[in-house]
């Protein structure tokens, strides 16, 4: 069996013995391109793991992303790397890269499926999304097993209001079970970073240390339009 996560085995929650048939874990799945992770992505990650309770927060980075064929991404061994480093200081944030090694496009049913069969009943997924990302799912491939197969949580900006097209949008594709969490406002976007480093602007502070160093000692998003 390939390996799902990097150190999740220390927290339980691999199903070779160590994971507690007693208890209901809840684990966390955010996917992505992540092309950069930043510090809107990390704190997302915390607030929903406060907010529901969560043991962990997987961090998936996108293999092929279908609604990206048409835009230039940054290498897979990169953005993995960076995720990576973005996690390593938090021990309940770890890091997959079953949507990468699984290879061809990159689809969240199929991964949910992936890390369905994987853990055991008693590991319950809560899967985490934009707002704005949640309704687009209904153009997602099989869109209506998503709730089926884990938890969906939809992070809104402050203010955000649900109007009752976007409730009743999601009720017809199947999404009952979609609970709100309003995210501290941080005006930072993956495209925003790749656009300041492409200037020569200084994007530290807004993704964490490690992954700033990254991009600095790779040279990514510069001129040559890796990335952007």
């Amino acid at each position: 069996m390939s390996v799902i996560s990097d150190n999740f085995d220390d927290l339980g929650l691999a199903p070779d013995g160590t994971v507690d048939a007693s208890r209901t874990y809840r684990l966390g799945i955010m996917g992505g391109t992540f092309d950069p992770i930043h510090i809107g992505h990390l704190a997302c990650a915390e607030q929903a793991r406060d907010a529901f309770g969560l043991d962990a927060v997987l961090f998936i980075p996108a293999g092929q992303p279908v609604f990206k064929k048409n835009q230039k991404v940054t290498c897979a061994a990169d953005r993995l790397e960076m995720c990576r480093l973005a996690c390593a200081d938090n021990p309940a944030f770890d890091v997959s890269p079953i949507e990468i090694e699984r290879g061809g496009d990159t689809y969240t049913i199929d991964t949910l499926h992936q890390l369905r069969d994987y853990y055991p009943e008693n590991v319950e997924l809560y899967f985490i999304t934009g707002a704005d990302a949640m309704l687009s799912i209904v153009s997602w491939r099989n869109s209506q097993g998503l709730s089926k197969l884990a938890h969906l949580i939809a992070a809104t900006r402050p203010g955000f209001v649900m109007s009752d097209e976007y409730r009743r949008t999601l009720a017809e594709h199947g999404c009952f079970d979609v609970s709100y969490l309003e995210m501290t406002a941080l005006s930072v976007s993956s495209s925003m970073l790749r656009e300041w480093v492409g200037q020569g602007k200084s994007i530290r502070y807004l993704c964490p240390q490690g992954v700033w160093q990254y991009i600095q000692d790779r040279g990514l998003y510069r001129a040559s339009g890796l990335g952007e």
